[in-house]
């Protein structure tokens, strides 16, 4: 039995899309960014690629968001700052961990901050997640040990404890911008703004204290043109590009059909670690790679079920 549709328009499933696509490009970007990263960074280079992959793209959203900056009171600038250095904390772990582990596996591990956030908030709460999600995050947990197993059942490598420490460090940037007042009704471009400037200036700081690996001007003294192109690959399209398209596509869509798209960054970047630099799981880190899409993923919507 059918009944009566409601009509819709004959161009709106193209706008939806019109403005899906950049959203998904943003996830693919995010995905390949690991591999970008890996590419033009050592060990001794972090600090100085992590000063230089910002120093470029915060002139033009200071320039972009002056006026806004200048409306930000002192509680939204100390907010923001603090916010900046716990986004410091996570570019360092995540720069550092991807080092030292595959581009794959960054990009699974990471995607981990999707079940911790939702338990670190009932924690918080005392409001106990469902068991659905629950057994979403058992799955993925198993998938992570999978993962960090390809080669046979042994110690996870430094990077992917690293990077386990970033996802939970991104669940501590979550729930502080959720909890500090001030920074709620800050415009999101400013606030963006002051917390990469906080965290340049971190980076910069490091950088500056001997022993901490080469100064940034000597490594883009050094850079050719395939650093160079990774480098403007993360500025230009893995932050600033991937800001302005969340920025805009949240006003032209839901801000759940935005993390849906978003949250098919660790397929693209598993896809990226295996086409392009050669990533072999093997059998247990690929049955690990399906476990953790599949427990995020429904961890995802058994949380979003939860809200509701």
């Amino acid at each position: 039995m059918t009944s009566a549709a409601v009509p819709v328009p004959l161009g709106a499933p193209r706008r939806a899309w019109l403005t899906d696509l950049p959203v998904l490009l943003v996830a693919v970007v995010w995905g390949a960014s690991y591999l970008a990263a890996k590419g033009i960074t050592t060990g001794q280079t972090v600090l100085a690629v992590l000063v230089l992959r910002f120093a470029v793209v915060l002139p033009v959203l200071a320039v972009a968001g002056r006026r806004r900056l200048r409306a930000l009171n002192a509680a939204q600038w100390r907010g923001a700052g603090v916010l900046g250095l716990i986004l410091a904390g996570i570019f360092l772990l995540e720069t550092y961990g991807v080092v030292h582990t595959s581009a794959t596996n960054a990009g699974l591990i990471i995607s981990l901050t999707m079940i911790l956030t939702p338990l670190a908030e009932a924690a918080l709460t005392g409001v106990r997640p469902s068991r659905s999600f629950l057994a979403a995050a058992a799955l993925s947990v198993a998938g992570v040990v999978l993962l960090t197993q390809g080669g046979g059942f042994t110690a996870p490598s430094a990077g992917d404890l690293l990077m386990l420490l970033a996802a939970v460090a991104r669940t501590v940037h979550v729930l502080a911008m959720s909890r500090i007042k001030a920074v709620r009704d800050a415009d999101s471009l400013s606030l963006t703004t002051v917390q990469l400037g906080s965290a340049v200036a971190v980076f910069a700081v490091l950088a500056a204290v001997p022993g901490t690996g080469a100064t940034p001007w000597s490594v883009a003294a050094g850079f050719g043109p395939r650093a160079w192109a990774g480098l403007l690959f993360l500025s230009v399209f893995c932050t600033l590009f991937a800001f302005f398209v969340q920025m805009w596509a949240v006003r032209r869509t839901s801000p759940s059909r935005v993390s849906l798209l978003l949250g098919t960054e660790p397929l693209w970047a598993a896809a990226a670690g295996i086409a392009l630099a050669g990533d072999r799981p093997g059998v247990l880190g690929l049955a690990g790679a399906v476990l953790v899409l599949a427990g995020t993923g429904w961890g995802r919507r058994a949380a979003d079920q939860d809200a509701r």
